[in-house]
């Protein structure tokens, strides 16, 4: 048995330095806003893998009403998402990440960005994939007022005959 899970965030960009992508930290004139460090990408990440696994969302799981939550790093949020999704019979195949960004470019980063995630879901590096659009442009995300991060996941049943 097989599950997809499509998980999806966005967050407000400002002034300031120190944009955190993937559990890296991206050298960017630009920092998002949110509750906890404001890594849309992992912020994805975490609701795919809930979802695929029917297991909540991000926001049941670290609600941003709680202030244990505030300034929390997304990669201790996804490395609990991956406990859960373990403990409930499921195995990640593979997951596939885009970034929509004008800046900064994201390909200089790509690498450091799915080795981290492969380490925090522990699976091979290469079941992570990453891509990276701009906006354009246009809209919030080509005005660099904000950041988004899609990602689709592919999990299976960890009990399967191979």
């Amino acid at each position: 048995m097989a599950r997809i899970g499509l998980g999806h965030d966005l967050h407000r960009l400002e002034p300031g330095g120190g944009l955190v992508l993937g559990g890296v930290t991206i050298p960017h004139d630009r920092r998002a806003v949110g509750h906890s460090d404001a890594d849309v990408l992992l912020h994805a990440v975490t609701d795919a893998l809930l979802g695929a696994a029917g297991l909540g969302d991000i926001g049941e799981l670290f609600p941003d009403t709680d202030p244990a939550n505030r300034g929390r790093d997304s990669a201790g949020m996804l490395a609990e998402a991956a406990r859960r999704l373990a403990a409930a019979g499921w195995r990640i195949v593979n997951l596939d990440c885009v970034i929509f960004a004008q800046r900064p470019k994201i390909l200089p980063h790509r690498t450091a960005i799915r080795r981290r995630i492969a380490g925090i879901l522990h699976v091979d590096e290469e079941a992570v994939w990453l891509k990276a659009k701009t906006g354009e442009g246009v809209g919030p995300v080509g005005a660099e007022e904000a950041i988004a991060a899609e990602c689709v996941v592919l999990i299976e049943r960890s009990d399967r005959d191979e």
